[in-house]
């Protein structure tokens, strides 16, 4: 099944007629998080990280409409957390199927086949279903076993209601070449009507920071993977050339902007895997961030490994339509698959670099740049003291020059703090991810129910 040339069409109207208004910079596709709440922790991902305060909220059906319309995005999608523990996910995917959104609804499908009767078959839906690899491998991913055989189980379910279902893979460097090539057969025998794939990036807030690989080790492995002409037994639904760029075949550079993020803490700055703030309005995001301290060519130590999708997808189809040379090539990659280099004679391995240690509970220190830069890094609620007395406790969701923003623990949403008015910091609330569950065990179980209720 493949991809509707409607959508094709759509996509490529859009990105011309960008073009032809002489837009520098514009987004393809809306990463809409409606909530971080999730049935899942996997050790990869920080959602599930936030305090009980933060996983308890959910952007409202409005809200996700207002973002979606600011945006204009003729892509949306729908990661999270898990969407579909959001009590009013089928209003929001009607709410973008009348908009005539093209909708990708990324779930871990442990939900899936109980709440496929929300959902109508849609050329504008698609169900995204989060497989990383076969069943060992993707069991071990999530840190639960059995989720692998629920997740094809739902897939099944939702093709044969005839529903458009794409896999979302994200490769870590412990998965070996021969096994990603064994699920992508496995994969396209299920009926899939494409596969997306991606390389885990190092996502501060994950409790796992060990196995991200390098540039370098992500093109010897896809070099592995896709080369031989294998790729043309597998649809991808993704660019071609963003698949030439993963092997080491293509010179990319991120677009941050592609693919903006809307949350329940606004607009993130300047994409969801660096947690550097928030900006009120999409137009605030666009006006307000420094674009080329982002990406490979800025130096950047946080740019310098990554090529995940969220932030070179957008590159890949921009260099398809940039030029006649950058059409032929996607053309060409599109007819006879993408071109990729011959590997080398050994793997490129990707080498361990341990996070540096950051403050832990119970450590207090004297407000400066420093330790609120550590506040708004750290995976729990933290203790404001304010020079004049008292003291505010909740999760740091922003700092800005002038001002620090807080999601109280118990009060406001979002409350804002003069940076001179803080005395100190102390560390006050848990790291959820500090004790990190293994594979086996219940992951996130108490967080969940606890943080079930809507605002």
């Amino acid at each position: 099944m493949p991809v509707p040339v409607s959508q094709m069409a759509t996509v490529a109207s859009y990105v011309l007629g960008q073009k032809l208004r002489g837009r520098k910079r514009y987004p393809l596709v809306l990463m809409l998080e409606p909530l971080y709440r999730c049935n899942l922790s996997c050790a990869g991902c920080g959602k599930i990280q936030y305090p009980k305060r933060v996983l308890k909220d959910q952007l409202s059906f409005e809200e996700c409409m207002r973002a979606v319309d600011e945006c204009g995005t003729p892509m949306v999608s729908i990661p999270g957390g898990e969407p579909l523990l959001h009590p009013e996910i089928d209003r929001i995917v009607e709410g973008l199927v009348e908009r005539r959104k093209y909708i990708y609804l990324c779930t871990n499908a442990l939900l899936l086949e109980e709440k496929l009767d929300l959902f109508e078959p849609s050329k504008y839906l698609s169900f995204s279903v989060h497989l990383d690899g076969l069943e060992e491998e993707h069991d071990a991913s999530v840190c639960r076993e059995g989720t692998y055989t629920k997740a094809v189980s739902a897939i099944r379910a939702a093709l044969d209601r005839g529903f458009r279902v794409t896999t979302n893979t994200t490769l870590f460097s412990s998965m070996a070449p021969e096994r990603a090539t064994a699920f992508f057969d496995e994969a396209m025998k299920m009926g899939v009507e494409g596969l997306m794939v991606s390389p885990g990036y190092s996502y501060e807030k994950a409790p796992d920071q060990d196995h991200f690989m390098t540039r370098e080790a992500t093109a010897s492995f896809f070099r592995r993977v896709l080369g031989g002409g294998r790729a043309k037994r597998w649809q991808f639904n993704q660019s071609p050339l963003f698949l030439e760029f993963l092997a080491g075949g293509r010179d990319l550079d991120c677009t941050p902007w592609g693919m903006p993020t809307y949350s329940v803490f606004g607009w993130q700055k300047p994409c969801y895997l660096l947690q550097e703030g928030y900006a009120e309005t999409f137009q605030e995001l666009l006006d307000t961030t420094e674009w080329d301290a982002y990406g490979h060519a800025s130096g950047r130590s946080e740019c310098r490994n990554c090529m995940v999708h969220s932030g070179f997808e957008a590159s890949a189809v921009e260099e398809g339509f940039s030029s006649w040379s950058g059409f032929v090539a996607m053309a060409r990659a599109w007819l006879r698959g993408p071109a990729v280099p011959a590997p080398g004679a050994e793997p490129v391995a990707s080498e361990t670099r341990p996070a540096a240690p950051g403050p832990k509970r119970g450590d207090r220190a004297a407000a400066s740049a420093a330790s609120l830069a550590d506040a708004f890094r750290y995976r729990g609620d933290v203790t404001l003291h304010l020079v004049e007395g008292g003291e505010i406790a909740g999760y740091v969701t922003d700092l800005r020059e002038k001002e620090v923003r807080v999601w109280e623990t118990d009060g406001d949403r979002d409350r804002r703090v003069p940076v001179e008015a803080i005395g100190e910091v102390s560390f006050s609330g848990r790291d959820p991810a500090a004790s990190h569950p293994v594979i086996g065990r219940e992951p996130a179980a108490s967080q969940v129910s606890e943080a079930s209720s809507s605002r």
